[in-house]
């Protein structure tokens, strides 16, 4: 095992309910337009919720064979445009490459649920005979993984991580371990797309999300209105490479350096113990060897529920100090992604280094009571060298990277 290499991201590929390519989502998030609204795709009159961020502009018969568009769920078609992107920009070809020397590694929340659902469906309303031969991969939570291996020829080692939230940054920890064992290339990240009728049922029983009908004003982190989440689809795949293969193919172009990473549980409610998160957080700063102090920008994971969000702002202010550091929540633009958010907020610390910037908060008006955080509310020019970026998936999965400017 080579201990030593640092993990650089070369290609980065969003797909976001506000910009379906990484340009759009960048541009309007950067301006605070919202890709929230009245949910479309489908009747939510019987639902407790009225609206989520949709990825309305995505095409997926321009983008994707006609014979994968059959055997996929539309979250493994996310996934498997934006892997296809995410090489683009890194200038690689996979065909120029050893098949085992390339891994991919991706999250998932809730796998394949549309498809599913419509599967499901067709075995209540007209028998077994009319269920798709596909109905036995489409669901399954490492189809996204398999697709994209498929597609592309990777033959390295690969998997899945499902850890909600948290997994997207899971995933990423799990490809620097990949790379350290000596693989070559490895594609990473997540998508999500947890929106049709079974899929909302299972997320509202949570009783976490939002009622509002504002879409404006529904997702609203660390605000002393909050009242839960808004579910959202999309996410971000990465190519990551060991710096000096990166540096050896004469590379164009580089995001930044996956530095540290950390994963904690929560402990047994009752028990009297903390929640994890500070611990994640300590625990990724110390694998990076950061400094509290040399965090330029935060990228909060943001429940938007009142004790959720206390809870994270206790553990950010335990490490930084009440207001030590710049906060910021820009997924109350495009609503929670489960596995597919935390890689969106990778994919926005690594713009942000690129182009000295760091998104806002738009959607906060008054802070919550007991968040002792400074919240960046409207897009702040400034030099962004290393940024913290926090997720927490239900049931009490925590985890933390650090990005690093190369």
């Amino acid at each position: 095992m080579t201990s030593n290499r640092r993990t650089v991201f070369s290609g980065v590929s969003a797909i976001a309910p506000n910009g379906s390519t990484t340009k759009e989502f960048w541009a309007a998030t950067l301006d605070g337009v919202s890709g929230i609204g009245p949910v479309r795709s489908f009747d939510v009159s019987g639902y407790p919720v009225h609206v989520a961020g949709e990825v309305t502009d995505f095409a997926q018969r321009d983008l994707i064979d006609g014979r994968l568009m059959v055997q996929t769920d539309r979250w493994t078609q996310f996934g498997l445009v934006a892997a296809g992107r995410a090489l683009e920009d890194a200038g690689i070809d996979p065909r120029q490459l050893d098949e085992y020397d390339m891994s991919v590694i991706t999250a998932t929340s809730s796998g394949g649920n549309e498809f599913g659902q419509r599967e499901i469906q067709k075995l209540w309303d007209k028998g077994s005979r009319f269920v798709g031969p596909y109905q036995s991969i489409a669901w399954f939570y490492a189809a996204t993984t398999g697709q994209i291996s498929i597609r592309h020829g990777m033959k390295g080692a690969c998997g899945v991580l499902v850890g909600e939230q948290a997994g997207g940054l899971d995933a990423l920890g799990q490809a620097r371990r990949a790379l350290r064992d000596d693989a070559s290339v490895v594609v990473s990240g997540g998508t999500d797309a947890p929106l049709g009728p079974y899929a909302l049922a299972c997320h509202t029983s949570a009783h976490l999300m939002t009622g509002s009908r504002d879409a404006a004003g529904a997702y609203r982190p660390f605000d002393a209105g909050a009242d839960g989440y808004v579910a959202g689809e999309g996410g971000a795949m990465f190519i990551v490479e060991p710096e000096d293969t990166w540096r050896g193919r004469g590379a164009e172009q580089g995001y930044g350096v996956l530095a540290g990473y950390a994963a904690t549980f929560d402990p047994r409610p009752g028990s009297g113990r903390e929640p994890g998160l500070r611990r994640a957080i300590v625990q990724a700063l110390a694998d990076a060897r950061v400094d509290p102090s040399e965090v330029d920008v935060v990228f909060a994971d943001g429940l938007g529920v009142p004790a959720a969000d206390r809870a994270e702002a206790e553990a950010i202010s335990a490490v930084f100090g009440e207001r030590g550091v710049p906060v910021t929540v820009p997924k109350c633009l495009v609503g929670r992604l489960h596995a597919g958010g935390a890689p969106l907020d990778v994919a926005m610390a690594l713009l942000s280094i690129r182009d000295s910037v760091v998104p806002g908060t738009p959607g906060l008006t008054t802070l919550a009571p007991g968040v002792g955080l400074d919240i960046v509310r409207e897009t702040r020019q400034a030099p962004v060298r290393t940024a913290l970026v926090l997720a927490r998936g239900f049931e009490g999965f925590n985890a933390a990277v650090v990005i690093k400017s190369l």
